[in-house]
């Protein structure tokens, strides 16, 4: 241990112990994926199944883990970006944060009513006013063709409805 307590040092190898940590959690992200698929329902008509796509992450995850922990064992340390324009030492903007959490609980709550076309425009011009937009029309025209194309890809390539509410039979 260094005197700071902080990261053992080995000649010429500084040990990150935040790259270790991450290696572990995603382990077992990756392991608990690959478990949990295997509960997964599959018909008899399907060949490939919905086992695939969760076996697939977490091998991906747990293979992933491996390699970050063999690489930060032979002394691979994350570089810090340099463009990085963000002042640390700025409080933070709370009065930002909580337009967009009430942008959201008021889109949460109103999408069962409205729907999702009329709820995701507002969605998306509400986060953009909270960020400071300056131009609303173009930010409801813009959420509204979103959030169109969204219901209809999700409802039509997908085959999963989203609420048309008060746009049923428009839609």
């Amino acid at each position: 241990m260094s005197a700071a307590g902080k990261d053992d040092v080995r000649p010429g190898h500084p040990v990150d112990r935040a790259q270790y940590v991450l290696a572990a959690v995603l382990l077992v992200v990756g392991v608990y994926t690959i478990v949990d698929a295997r509960g997964l329902t599959v018909g008899f008509g399907d060949p490939i199944g919905p086992r695939v796509f969760p076996y697939a992450v977490g091998a991906g995850m747990v293979v992933l883990s491996v390699v970050l922990a063999v690489a930060t064992a032979r002394g691979d340390v994350a570089e810090a970006e340099g463009g990085e324009d963000v002042d640390l030492t700025a409080p933070a903007d709370w009065l930002t944060v909580a337009k967009l959490v009430g942008v959201l609980v008021l889109a949460m709550l109103l999408v069962n009513l409205l729907g999702w076309a009329i709820t995701g425009a507002a969605l998306f011009a509400g986060c953009a006013w909270a960020l400071g937009s300056r131009t609303p029309v173009r930010d409801v025209v813009v959420g509204a063709v979103l959030s169109v194309g969204s219901w209809y890809f999700f409802y039509v390539v997908l085959d999963v409805p989203l609420p048309p509410a008060i746009l049923d039979g428009i839609l």
